[in-house]
């Protein structure tokens, strides 16, 4: 069996890369130019006048802005709506905590009714003097038919 030589397949490999570079220069070079063209032209450099000035007046902006002592006026309202925000927090935790506490006791209450209702009708005893046991609550919630 004969060899197969490795300059053969490298030669074109290299022919195109050599060419692939030299395109690469010349559209490289073409931008520049055109980029230079650009450059010298009325539109590019009132353009360039116009960003100038856009980016004086920013600057003198916000040199009137941090003189005028706005920014330690922010700064200071945000602390304030900050610890405002802390209390109001803490306040509807405390909240949160005495509805939950208020709810386990209405539940607690209604599953003992449950489960006393439940014991009588096991143990034979009419529903109706268990139910009449039970008292209905009148709370701020429930209004009395009585109005």
């Amino acid at each position: 069996m004969e060899k197969k030589s490795k300059t053969g397949p490298q030669k074109p490999e290299k022919e195109w890369l050599k060419k692939a570079k030299e395109l690469v220069d010349k559209a490289d070079d073409f931008l520049d130019e055109k980029v230079e063209k650009a450059k010298k032209t009325k539109a590019y450099g009132k353009v360039s006048e116009a960003f100038k000035k856009a980016e004086d007046y920013v600057e003198d902006k916000i040199e009137d802005f941090e003189k005028s002592g706005m920014k330690e006026k922010f700064e200071a309202t945000a602390d304030k709506a900050e610890e405002k925000a802390g209390v109001a927090l803490k306040k509807m935790k405390e909240m949160g905590k005495k509805i939950a506490g208020k709810a386990e006791d209405k539940f607690d209450d209604i599953s003992g009714r449950a489960k006393t209702k439940a014991k009588t009708t096991a143990s034979g005893k009419s529903t109706a003097k268990a139910a009449s046991k039970v008292k209905p609550k009148t709370g701020p919630g429930k209004k009395s038919k009585k109005a």
